[in-house]
């Protein structure tokens, strides 16, 4: 058995092929999965958990099924979604991850995140983030009627799009001395990321020991997905994950629960998931 991870998959009307391949992702080659994450940016919007329109309903029906077949399922906030709430939460059966949370995959501590928050040359985009999370302001936008969150959500991102071409790739990608940091603070060696759609294993180098960076693609044109077994990891495309995975687990097996670390606390300091509230821009 093994488990999958995916980030930037961007579901949208306008771009519906794109939005066959990952439902169908989740009604076939999911399914053979002991347990599934999202890092960050399923969603290309998400208003709340009321924002419901095609094809946001789709997946969070598609979700639910593929929960209720057996998978474990976990998802964490992206730049695009990071309204993704207890509603979801319930409606689905995933479970939301703080960023960064370390997880335990098959004995190795890993430490996930979407990515965006290792930005942190992109100060401006810093200062955003921050606002966007911060409760209040959560609460003060999903009271709005979901047509003025569009409309506010339509200015914001006409404005991020004028802004993104002047800055430079290297203030827009992640900043590895902030990863090295987040690794050794949570005592890890491999950190797994999406959000600056350059996927690829990129070396590490933390306190004199080599360790690694996966990176996710977007699923726009491609279709990353990282499978992970009791042999480790390999990034690949969706067309080759079939062949990589065993046959599932009998009837009635489930996956193991997951203990977490809380960004912010201790790594010794573990709890159990459980369904919570939990520019470079991408």
């Amino acid at each position: 058995m093994a488990t999958l991870f995916v980030s930037d998959v961007h579901l949208s009307a306008d771009r519906p092929e794109q939005v066959h391949r990952f439902l169908e992702f989740l009604a076939t080659t999911a399914r053979r999965a002991e347990a599934l994450y999202l890092l960050g940016d399923l969603f290309d919007l998400w208003l709340g958990d009321d924002d419901l329109g095609p094809p946001n309903g789709e997946a969070v029906a598609a979700l639910a099924a593929l929960g209720r077949a057996g998978v474990e399922l976990f998802a964490l906030h992206g730049n695009h979604d990071f309204l993704l709430g207890r509603k979801f939460a319930r409606d689905t059966g995933c479970r939301i991850l703080p960023d960064p949370a370390r997880v335990e995959i098959y004995g190795e501590g890993v430490l996930l995140s979407h990515g965006d928050g290792f930005c942190t040359r992109d100060q401006s985009y810093q200062r955003w983030r921050a606002f966007t999370r911060n409760p209040l302001a959560q609460t003060l936008f999903r009271a709005l009627p979901l047509p003025l969150r569009r409309a506010q959500a339509a200015r914001i991102r006409a404005r991020t799009l004028a802004l993104t071409p002047r800055k430079s790739p290297e203030v827009m990608d992640v900043d590895p001395g902030t990863v090295a940091s987040a690794a050794r603070a949570h005592g890890v060696s491999r950190v797994v990321h999406g959000h600056t759609h350059r996927p690829g294993v990129y070396p590490l180098e933390v306190e004199g020991m080599r360790t690694e960076r996966i990176v996710l693609g977007d699923w726009y044109e491609g279709d990353s997905v990282l499978v992970w077994d009791r042999t480790g990891p390999r990034l690949s495309r969706l067309a080759e994950v079939d062949g990589q995975l065993a046959q599932p687990s009998p009837p009635g097996v489930r996956h193991p629960p997951w203990n977490i670390t809380v960004a912010g606390r201790s790594s010794e300091t573990r709890m159990r998931v459980r369904p919570a509230l939990a520019t470079c821009s991408r």
